[in-house]
């Protein structure tokens, strides 16, 4: 296989143009080429008169000795991707996969296609049903506190952008977009540079997941809730789950602690039991709305609105003179700003968008960097603390009704309450009212944010624009706390639990967490082999 990178192409290329490029750059003949394919497509927008896709394409020669053009750095020789699951030995036990999350989604794909029979629980509903619930409570503030955009089937990704792009080197990234593009995803995504599923998609993905897990021979609990692991000699021995109002337990040898980073009841269980934590950084802030018709000019220039670019997408950070961060996280292009609670009470944000990408506004979180000196407690669980408090807060300030506080930017700059919108309105369901964010999150955040505004505004125009709104809060960027682990993926403490995902501090996204959720599965078969 030979790796083309480089290529420069323009926005409205043909396949055909494409073909022409690679056939010219590797000075041979249509006939030599067995098939082209992309591996990675990005829009080049540094210069707004030459808007280009940079492109990297894979192509299959059908005579392996044809030689290549000598010296150039755009052409080398590469193997064809391939992931192997191992297949399970003869010393099997049984292993329960706490949530549906993708972590604990592809770790229990991997494991049933490996020969074993999983047990996945999910405290929340089937996608189908939680869709439901999570409509009802953006139309009528009635929160189901076990189906909502933090618990059920695919776990909070599910109700977000769907945003695939990672930064980590791990190989089995690429299966994770191979596997989501088999089970009914884009195929673009295995190409995109800033690949995207979009919340409508994505749910048919994760349906698609669960019949092929469930057809290898796998069980999915649904409104199953892990409320004990019981041990022996420090080891696992069972899970306790609650479904309605029955109690029961699960033998097993291995779980895999995939509980996403919301939550909080289970981390206050695994804090009792004396499951080794500590605390971890993480952020907060508010969700940022401007017109996506203003970033896609900010961003594309005259090319602005053209259907092949789609709306734009940005990612802004800065490093302030305190020594905080202050950046942008989980950007929605042509989305919305959605009501993200999972406990009564407590409110808190999150993005959305389709795969169309298509809606009015643009959004994404403005958050700051905080760490475990800002908790001022020496207690493991005093991150978690902080996020329910700020979000207590949102609360009390939006009404005691679930409507999200909102501030224009130009009032946040000037620490003024806003009395009115401009020509950014809220997509924010299922109301809002206007509140002072300095009311709601620590001085140190607010400060953070008015001084990194103009900076960023400086890096993308328009983004501290008057009317651009904030909406508040943004606290659940990650995980609170961190279950510690060793090598071999397991609990420092108790052998056969192996924590897992965003929930147990150890990835930061849907890609990220489905590949722990795989190198967990391969480490329990292994043992299955020794």
């Amino acid at each position: 296989m030979i790796r083309i990178t480089n290529i420069k192409m323009p926005i409205n290329y043909s396949w055909e143009d494409l073909e022409k490029k690679v056939i010219q750059t590797l000075k041979t003949s249509k006939h030599s080429i067995e098939e082209i394919k992309l591996f990675r497509r990005s829009v080049d927008a540094r210069k707004k008169n030459d808007i280009h896709f940079n492109i990297t394409a894979d192509v299959k020669l059908k005579n392996a000795n044809i030689k290549l053009p000598a010296k150039s750095k755009n052409i080398s020789n590469i193997s064809e991707y391939s992931y192997r699951i191992p297949k399970a030995g003869k010393n099997i036990g049984k292993t329960v996969v706490v949530g549906a999350g993708p972590a604990g989604l592809f770790a229990a794909l991997i494991l049933a296609r490996s020969g074993l029979k999983p047990i996945l629980i999910e405290r929340g509903k089937a996608v189908e049903e939680r869709i439901k619930d999570v409509e009802d409570f953006w139309k009528s503030r009635k929160l189901n506190t076990e189906s909502n955009v933090q618990f059920g089937e695919g776990g909070a990704g599910t109700f977000s952008d769907g945003k695939l792009n990672t930064g980590t080197k791990d190989i089995r990234a690429r299966q994770v977009l191979i596997e989501f593009a088999n089970h009914g995803a884009p195929d673009e995504i295995l190409y995109n540079a800033k690949p995207h599923i979009g919340t409508d998609k994505l749910r048919d993905t994760i349906k698609n997941i669960r019949n092929e897990i469930v057809n290898l021979g796998a069980t999915v609990m649904f409104s199953s809730k892990l409320t004990g692991i019981k041990t022996k000699d420090d080891k696992v021995t069972a899970v306790e789950v609650k479904n309605g109002n029955k109690t029961f337990e699960i033998e097993c040898d291995s779980v895999i602690l995939a509980i996403g980073h919301s939550a909080r009841d289970t981390f206050e269980s695994i804090y009792k039991t004396g499951i080794p934590i500590e605390q971890k950084a993480f952020s907060v802030g508010a969700r940022i709305e401007h017109l996506r018709k203003n970033i896609d000019k900010a961003q594309y220039g005259i090319m602005a609105g053209n259907k092949i670019l789609g709306a734009s997408s940005y990612k802004l950070n800065v490093h302030l003179k305190s020594g905080r961060g202050v950046y942008t996280f989980c950007m929605c292009p042509g989305g919305s700003v959605v009501a993200a609670a999972s406990e009564n009470n407590r409110l808190v944000t999150n993005g959305m968008s389709n795969f169309d990408r298509d809606e009015v506004n643009s959004n994404s979180a403005l958050l700051v960097g905080i760490t475990p000196k800002d908790f001022h407690s020496e207690h493991k669980l005093a991150g978690m603390y902080l996020q329910r408090k700020l979000e207590e807060s949102a609360y009390v300030k939006g009404g005691e009704n679930y409507n999200a506080p909102v501030q224009r930017v130009e009032d946040f700059l000037n620490n003024e309450k806003s009395s009115r919108f401009g020509e950014v309105l809220p997509t924010y369901r299922p109301g809002t009212e206007f509140c002072r964010m300095d009311d709601i999150l620590p001085d140190y955040v607010c400060a953070s944010m008015r001084e990194a505004l103009p900076i960023l505004n400086h890096h993308l125009e328009g983004f501290a624009h008057n009317d651009a709104l904030l909406t508040g809060v943004e606290t659940r960027s990650s995980s609170p706390i961190r279950i510690l682990r060793n090598d071999s993926m397991q609990s420092v403490k108790i052998t056969g639990l192996y924590p897992c995902g965003e929930g147990a501090g150890y990835a930061g996204g849907i890609v990220s967490a489905a590949v722990d959720g795989i190198k967990c599965a391969e480490k329990i078969i292994e043992k299955t082999n020794e």
